[in-house]
C-alpha cells in the first residue's frame, strides 16, 4: 500500500485502520510473545520433557477438534462482504452446538487416546481438554465480530490477559502444588476461559434465538471448504508429534515440542494478527488489482523485514537461546531448534499466499493446494523419523522449502497476484536473513565461554549490527526498509492528530 494510495480519500480510511491495526496487534502480540517465552523458560524448570510429552500427546489428537468447531466459519463471517445480525446469531449457535457436541466425544474416546501411545495418564487429561471445544464454541463468532469490525485493541488486550493469567495459575499449580502434567492442563483451560470472557465483554454482540435466514448456505459451504483444507494442514502438520509420540515416547515428544514452543509458537502468534489485519482490508480492495497487488507485496515485506529476520537471528543463536529460557536438561533442543527456525521462515515467505486465498473466497482452491503441500510434508516426515527426533525435525525444515515457491506458482494459476515482485522481494528478505543468522551464530560460537546470557546478548547484537548494515549499504534492502519506516512514521503521525482531534 503506497503513501499515494493511503492519502487517497476513499482508501485513507480503510488504509489507516490497517496500520493502526498493524501497530496495535503487533506491539500486543510482541507482550505476548514475552508472556509465551516466560512461560516456557520458568515452567521447564519446574516440569520435565515427560510432564510436557503427555499434553503434547493429548494436544496432537484432540487439536483436531478445534478446527471442527470453528468449522471455518469464524473466517466466513470476518470476510463476508454483508452479514446480518440474524446472520451472525446462527453462526453462533452453530459453533456452540459443534463445540458441545466434540467435548461429548472427546469424553468419551478418552480412553482410546490413551491406548493410542500407551499411556494410561491421558483420559482423566483428554476429558477435561475437551472443554475447551465448549467454551471456544461460544467464543468463536463474539471474536470474529471483534475482527470483522477491526477493533484491535480490544482483541489485543484479550490476547495479552488470557496467556498471563494463564501462566500464574500454571507455576501456582507447579511450584506449590507439585501438579505436574496437570499445571499445564489448567493453564490451556484457564487461557481458553479467560479468553472467552474477553471477546463476550468486548464485543457488544446480542445473538438473536436461531432461525432460518437468506445467505447461510453460502457461509456454511465456504466455511466447509475452508474446513477440508484446514483438516488436511492439520494433519500434516501434526504428523511430527504424533510419530514421535508412537515411536519415540513421551520424553523425545517433550524436546521436540519445546522447541516448537521456542520457535514456531511465537512465530504462529505474530503472524496470527497480520490476518486480522489483511484479511478485512484485502477484501475490501479485492476488485482494485493495482491496490491489492501493492498491498500484498508490502504485506510480505513487512512479515520478511520483521518475523522472518527474528527467526533468522534463533536461527544463529540456538544454543544460548536454549540455555537462557530452559536450561541444563534441555539441550537437546538446541539443533531441533535451528531445523524448525528455517522452516519458519520458508513458512512466513509463503503466508501472504493463505490472505489471497481467503479474502477472494478461494477455499476450494486452497484445499487442492493443500492436500499436494501435505503429502509433501508428511512424506518428508515420515522418511525423517526413521533417523530419530532430529530426523524428525529436518523432514520437518524440508518441506515448506519445497513448498514455498510451489504455493505462488499455484496461486498465480488461480488468480492475479504480482507473482514476480513477490519473489523479487523474497530473495530479498533471504539475503538479509543469511547475513543476520551468520553474524549471530559467529558471535554465538566466539563468546561460548560467556555466561549463557551475556553469550545471548552478543549474538543478538551482532545480528542487529547485520541486519543495519544490509539496510544501509545493500540499496535494494534499504529502499524496502525505508519504505516500510516511512509509511509507519505517516500512520503514527495521522494517529497523533487524529487523537488531539479526538478522533479514537
Amino acid at each position: 500500500m503506497t503513501d499515494r494510495a493511503l492519502s487517497d480519500p476513499e482508501e485513507r480510511p480503510i488504509g489507516e485502520r490497517a496500520v493502526r491495526g498493524a501497530f496495535v496487534t503487533i506491539g500486543a502480540q510482541a507482550i505476548k510473545i514475552v508472556v509465551q517465552l516466560a512461560s516456557v523458560s520458568v515452567l521447564a524448570r519446574l516440569l520435565t520433557p515427560h510432564d510436557y510429552g503427555l499434553l503434547a500427546m493429548v494436544m496432537a489428537v484432540i487439536g483436531i477438534g478445534e478446527l471442527f468447531r470453528d468449522f471455518g466459519l469464524s473466517s466466513a463471517a470476518i470476510q463476508a462482504a454483508n452479514l446480518t445480525r440474524q446472520q451472525r446469531s446462527n453462526l453462533l449457535w452453530i459453533n456452540s452446538a459443534i463445540g458441545l457436541t466434540l467435548g461429548l466425544v472427546v469424553a468419551l474416546c478418552a480412553p482410546l487416546i490413551a491406548a493410542l501411545y500407551g499411556e494410561p495418564d491421558l483420559v482423566p487429561m483428554a476429558r477435561v481438554l475437551g472443554l475447551t471445544f465448549v467454551i471456544n464454541g461460544i467464543a468463536t463468532q463474539f471474536r470474529a465480530d471483534l475482527n470483522r469490525s477491526m477493533r484491535f485493541t480490544r482483541l489485543a488486550v484479550a490476547d495479552i490477559v488470557s496467556p498471563l493469567v494463564a501462566l500464574l495459575v500454571a507455576v501456582a499449580a507447579a511450584a506449590l502444588l507439585d501438579a505436574h502434567e496437570w499445571a499445564l492442563v489448567a493453564q490451556q483451560i484457564t487461557q481458553v476461559a479467560c479468553l472467552a470472557v474477553l471477546v463476550i465483554a468486548g464485543s457488544g454482540f446480542r445473538p438473536l434465538r436461531p432461525r432460518s435466514t437468506p445467505g447461510m448456505a453460502h457461509l456454511v459451504r465456504f466455511g466447509w471448504n475452508l474446513l477440508g483444507s484446514q483438516l488436511i494442514g492439520y494433519a500434516s502438520n501434526n504428523t511430527d508429534s504424533l510419530l514421535i509420540g508412537i515411536r519415540l515416547g513421551s520424553v523425545d515428544l517433550g524436546l521436540y515440542n519445546r522447541s516448537f514452543q521456542l520457535v514456531m509458537t511465537p512465530l504462529g502468534q505474530l503472524r496470527a494478527p497480520s490476518n486480522t489485519v489483511a484479511l478485512p482490508v484485502l477484501s475490501r480492495l479485492r476488485d482494485d488489482d493495482r491496490r491489492y497487488s501493492d498491498y500484498l507485496a508490502r504485506g510480505q515485506l513487512a512479515l520478511g523485514y520483521t518475523l522472518v529476520a527474528g527467526v533468522a537471528l534463533v536461527l544463529g543463536a540456538a544454543t544460548p537461546v536454549t540455555d537462557v529460557f530452559l536450561g541444563d536438561q534441555w539441550t537437546g533442543v538446541t539443533p531441533l531448534m535451528r531445523c524448525l527456525a528455517v522452516a519458519g521462515i520458508f513458512q512466513t515467505l509463503a503466508y501472504v499466499g493463505y490472505w489471497v486465498y481467503l479474502s477472494r473466497g478461494l477455499t476450494r482452491e486452497l484445499f487442492q493446494y493443500t492436500l499436494i503441500t501435505s503429502c509433501i510434508k508428511v512424506s518428508c516426515i515420515v522418511i525423517g523419523s526413521f533417523f530419530g527426533v532430529l530426523g524428525v525435525a529436518v523432514g520437518y525444515m524440508i518441506a515448506p522449502a519445497i513448498a514455498w515457491p510451489l504455493s505462488f506458482w499455484w496461486l498465480s494459476s488461480k488468480t492475479s497476484i504480482p507473482i514476480r515482485r513477490l519473489f523479487q522481494g523474497a530473495a530479498r528478505i533471504l539475503t538479509m536473513c543469511a547475513l543476520v543468522a551468520a553474524a549471530a551464530f559467529v558471535a554465538a560460537t566466539l563468546a561460548a565461554g560467556l555466561p549463557a546470557l551475556l553469550c545471548l546478548t552478543a549474538a543478538v547484537l551482532a545480528g542487529g549490527v547485520a541486519y543495519a548494515a544490509a539496510a544501509l549499504l545493500l540499496p535494494p534492502i534499504r529502499r524496502d526498509v525505508s519504505g516500510l519506516i516511512v509509511l509507519g512514521r505517516g500512520a503514527l503521525r495521522r494517529r497523533a492528530v487524529e487523537g488531539r482531534g479526538g478522533v479514537g
